[in-house]
């Protein structure tokens, strides 16, 4: 499995709007400044994010995006399944139920059940708060 630049910026994108929150709306240009993104790739990301109700779109001059819930409400997981799809490493465990024809004769599967086991594990105990949390710190304006 790789994450592709759209699930990659799309985590970025959402990242920016909770580092920058401060009750008004974020203009895609300034997301794509200072994430050094083409903001035309922006639009295409922030539709998918804005039809998934993960962000409120806010219109006019001083209009722009924000979040339409806590940072500590989004999972890392929620953020690059809506922009990827599935995150398993093969297809026969996408499901919850395995429909391959050789699932019982397959002594690979368990390689693959365990792999996807832990993305999803990973993916879904990291919120979008805790990355705001981990570039404060990172950035030293992080406060105890």
């Amino acid at each position: 499995m790789k994450v592709s630049t759209k699930g990659r910026y799309a985590l970025r994108l959402m990242l920016d709007l909770a580092i920058n929150n401060s009750g008004e709306p974020i203009s895609l240009k300034d997301i794509a400044r200072r994430q050094g993104i083409s903001d035309k790739y922006l639009e295409q990301i922030i539709s998918v994010l804005n039809k998934a109700n993960y962000v409120k779109s806010i219109r006019g001059a001083q209009g722009g995006y924000i979040l339409r819930m806590k940072p500590e409400e989004y999972t890392v997981g929620m953020i690059l399944r809506l922009t990827e799809g599935s995150l398993a490493p093969v297809a026969c465990v996408e499901d919850e139920e395995n429909t391959c024809d050789r699932v019982h004769d397959c002594a690979t599967i368990m390689v693959w059940q365990k792999m996807n086991d832990a993305i999803n594990e990973v993916v879904d105990s990291i919120t979008l708060a805790d990355l705001v949390d981990f570039e404060m710190q990172k950035a030293g304006q992080y406060v105890i």
